[in-house]
């Protein structure tokens, strides 16, 4: 069998790939070994998305008296919680499945390895099948980090992917062990569910990578909800008895050690890249000491020509917005174009309550870089939409450039800050000022409205707060 492209792995970044050489006119096939739609689709973005928003809803019932609405009972079907996400997944990855035969890619089932530079097998359950073809686009994702004190067993202790399934009877008190964008959503989702929830993390701040200001308003949002967070914190390991788990935590700055009871332990401690055992070092490609593939940033492609990886299998940001991102330009290229990975920012989001995004550097990136800043910021609590939602907790941060006007960065923190953040996206990648979000007229009342008016906060010439 011969095709112009291989791709191994149908994350969001492979399943792309195929899909737009398909569409380009090369013959495509594409070598999935545990399911359509990666992590992602599966056992990452969309099912937790799932959950948080069963939690969101258990929260505005709980919470309907400050509308006037009084909810007089409530009751917690977890099975049907269970299978409204696995519904969600299934309905999403036979999507992939359709999408990718509509546009004649060639589908395996199976682990695929490469045997040369233009050549692979697929094991399949039918046998091996040898595949002959001009470029490969390596798209096999990343794999989760585990802890060897903390062995995950799939009920007490659970990583992101047995995470996702909660037990019969909600564990009463959950621990959380790293304070990431992973941890503190499933913090959110047990918090949500009932738990009462500990999250530590050895970091001196939880959400590495985001802006510092914004963090904090979050971080006591997640207390004033009952999370509990411990920054210079460390779990040495864990003893099960008959009340629980016997977790020993150490505060990394004293040395101090407590042990606290837990029903249930999340190990949230990252993930890595899965470069190793496709063949690539023996066909030449670089890899990292940690398995990540080495590739060209702007073409994606390896020391070894026609050999592409994307996504979460090279250096970089591993998210799925990203790797689709990736999957574009890699088939692009493989068809000629002279396509380039040249965004500008990539976008982060965290999905707890209130939500979290930016684009850009933090405010201490750009001072470091010395930039000489001016910065906007404007209050939900300030926001028509916001207080009409009772959601008026969090802000957003504009951060431009004093000399040129021109837009570096957008922070937020608050409810659909997710979907905020696309416009800020847009207007770092065509270069804009803040003068041009100014002047665009936003819907009135909307959350939307946030951008507008914290380009004129920035400009010190804000309608609905007083400027300093």
């Amino acid at each position: 069998m011969k095709y112009d492209v291989f791709v191994i792995g149908a994350g969001p970044g492979g399943y792309h790939a195929a899909i737009r050489a398909a569409q380009l006119g090369l013959k495509v096939a594409i070598a999935e070994k545990e399911f359509w739609g990666g992590v992602c689709l599966n056992v990452g973005c969309i099912p937790t998305k799932a959950l948080l928003h069963v939690g969101q809803e258990i929260y505005n019932a709980k919470h309907g008296k400050d509308f006037g609405l009084n909810i007089l009972e409530m009751n917690l079907d977890l099975k049907a919680v269970n299978k409204y996400r696995e519904g969600i997944v299934k309905k999403l990855t036979g999507g992939v499945s359709s999408l990718l035969k509509g546009n004649n890619v060639t589908m395996f089932e199976g682990e695929a390895k490469l045997t040369g530079k233009n050549s692979a097998t697929v094991k399949t359950k039918d046998g091996d099948t040898t595949l002959e073809f001009a470029n490969c686009i390596v798209a096999t994702g990343g794999g989760i980090n585990h802890l060897k004190t903390f062995p995950v067993d799939g009920y007490d202790i659970v990583d992101s992917t047995s995470g996702l399934v909660i037990p019969e009877t909600v564990p009463a008190r959950v621990l959380c062990i790293g304070g990431g964008v992973i941890g503190v959503e499933f913090a959110t989702i047990y918090n949500r569910l009932g738990s009462d929830v500990t999250v530590i993390e050895p970091l001196p701040s939880i959400i590495a990578g985001a802006d510092a200001e914004i963090v904090g308003i979050a971080a006591k949002s997640y207390k004033k909800q009952g999370i509990k967070i411990s920054v210079r914190t460390g779990a040495n390991g864990f003893e099960k008895k008959n009340d629980g788990l016997h977790v020993e935590l150490e505060n990394l700055e004293t040395r101090e050690k407590r042990v606290e009871i837990f029903d249930r332990v999340i190990s949230a401690v990252g993930r890595h890249a899965k470069g190793k055992g496709l063949g690539l070092e023996e066909i030449g490609v670089k890899l990292t000491e940690r398995g990540e593939v080495d590739v060209n940033p702007q073409t994606l492609e390896t020391n070894v020509p026609g050999i592409y990886a994307i996504g979460d299998v090279v250096h970089g940001i591993w998210l799925a917005h990203k790797a689709m991102k990736d999957g574009l330009v890699a088939a692009e290229r493989c068809a000629g174009t002279r396509s380039v990975n040249d965004a500008v920012a990539v976008p982060g989001v965290v999905y707890t309550s209130p939500e979290i995004a930016w684009v850009g550097p933090t405010q201490t990136e750009l001072e470091a870089k010395g930039f000489n800043l001016k910065i906007g910021k404007f209050p939900l609590a300030a926001l028509g939409r916001a207080l009409t939602l009772g959601s008026t907790e969090g802000t957003i941060k504009m951060i431009a450039d004093a000399e040129t006007d021109l837009v570096l960065a957008v922070h937020i923190v608050g409810p659909n800050a997710s979907d905020i953040i696309g416009e800020a996206c847009l207007a770092l990648e065509m270069a804009a000022t803040v003068t041009d979000i100014a002047l665009t007229i936003h819907p009135h009342p909307t959350l939307a409205e946030l951008m507008g008016e914290v380009a004129e906060a920035t400009h010190k010439h804000s309608i609905h707060m007083i400027n300093k």
